[in-house]
């Protein structure tokens, strides 16, 4: 029986990648190929206008005066908030806020017109200079740690982080800019119309304003005056708020997920009840978790990110299989809420803050709080107003889950 010689007919088999080689060596390419197709998701299988629902749980740190773990995605974020209490006469050179008298003169006008708008203008000139005032004592210190292995750019063994340093200013300066809280849950009063000194709430002092109180100093070289004036309640200590911040995997851009375990630590937070015991000079608390107290919260205002997918500047149209020329030839895309696998394909990133009316104390509508761009021109005014809407309504949803955590 002869042997048949091997036919040449036979075809060499096109090579072929696994999904995860062909992110690896063509990411923008197989970022353009997901959007293209007829789906139009995401490798992660979210439509470009979806979000990672967070996980929130709250009060999982003991030793926190309040606490909140928050996973969204592949990052997560535990953050701690313990109160300190800062001494009156510590505060040096502490300034009182703007009475009522300086505000008319800030106004002008004659009486009528400051009876229709004294009400909205000395809220909103209340919350500025207590902003002013938190800011001046340093009563917000937050302190954002990105952790060895949370991500492959960060080694053992290093100082903080540049981004670890500018991520602590943005939750900072946000805090401040958005008014998020308000110093009568922050001070201290000393009441010596009572006998237990409790903390006094505005409500129960005498009929004296709190943005015009000023601070009691006390001078061991003085002798106490019991004239009327010092009856009044004084301020003799405040609440410092030491905020920590430890992300523990990173995964896209971290600011959203750190501002949600802020707010949702914040709405977990309960401070005790503190006064001023004039017998011993200083500020006893209470033990007792009934008398402690939640913090006010001006609204939650949410900060969502977003990502501009250019794939004609990088070529990626022409590597990918299947073109681009789909919906009108559409080459660029806006992403809501990257991963660390779209992050790094998108160079232009936007941060949008929004405080909803619904959950605004003032009452007023969507409120634009700020926004931070950066990487690239495409944003222009049409777009930067879709950006909002998505963040209006991104940020309603997961004001929801936080509500929802407790």
């Amino acid at each position: 029986m002869a042997i048949q010689p091997p036919t040449s007919s036979s075809q060499p088999q096109p090579l072929s990648f696994p999904p995860s080689h062909f992110a690896k060596l063509a990411p923008r390419s197989y970022l353009h190929a997901h959007l293209v197709s007829s789906s139009g998701r995401r490798p992660s299988g979210r439509l470009p206008s979806d979000s990672r629902k967070p996980s929130i749980n709250t009060g999982s740190l003991t030793h926190c005066h309040g606490s909140a773990v928050v996973r969204s995605g592949d990052t997560a974020v535990v953050c701690g908030i313990r109160g300190e209490i800062l001494n009156a006469s510590d505060a040096v050179d502490h300034k009182p806020a703007t009475n009522f008298e300086e505000l008319q003169q800030r106004y002008g006008g004659d009486a009528t017109c400051l009876e229709d708008i004294s009400d909205s203008a000395r809220r909103r000139r209340a919350r500025t200079e207590e902003a002013e005032e938190m800011a001046y004592l340093n009563l917000l210190v937050p302190n954002v740690e990105l952790s060895t292995g949370c991500s492959p750019n960060y080694l053992p063994g290093g100082p903080p982080s540049t981004e670890a340093q500018s991520l602590s200013h943005r939750v900072l300066t946000l805090m401040h800019t958005s008014q998020l809280l308000s110093m009568d849950d922050l001070r201290i009063w000393y009441n010596p119309l009572t006998t237990s000194s409790p903390a006094v709430p505005p409500a129960e002092a005498p009929e004296v304003e709190s943005t015009s109180m000023s601070l009691d100093i006390p001078n061991a070289n003085t002798e106490e005056d019991s004239s009327p004036e010092q009856q009044q309640p004084t301020i003799k200590a405040f609440w410092t708020l030491h905020i920590a911040l430890l992300v523990l995997s990173l995964s896209g851009p971290p600011f959203p997920t750190l501002w949600t375990a802020l707010l949702a630590a914040l709405r977990d937070t309960r401070l005790p009840r503190a006064w001023w015991d004039a017998d011993r000079q200083s500020v006893v608390c209470s033990p007792a978790i009934s008398e402690s107290r939640r913090l006010k919260l001006n609204g939650m205002p949410m900060a969502m990110s977003f990502g501009v997918f250019d794939a004609e500047k990088h070529g990626a149209a022409q590597l990918s299989s299947q073109g681009g020329e789909v919906e009108g030839g559409k080459k660029k895309w806006v992403l809501v809420d990257m991963d660390g696998f779209e992050e790094s394909c998108c160079e232009e990133e936007v941060t949008v803050t929004v405080r909803d009316g619904a959950a605004d104390t003032e009452g007023r509508g969507v409120e634009i709080l700020k926004i931070e761009k950066g990487g690239g021109g495409f944003v222009g005014r049409q777009e930067m107003r879709d950006v909002v809407q998505m963040a209006e309504k991104t940020g309603r949803e997961w004001r929801s889950i936080i509500e929802e955590s407790g």
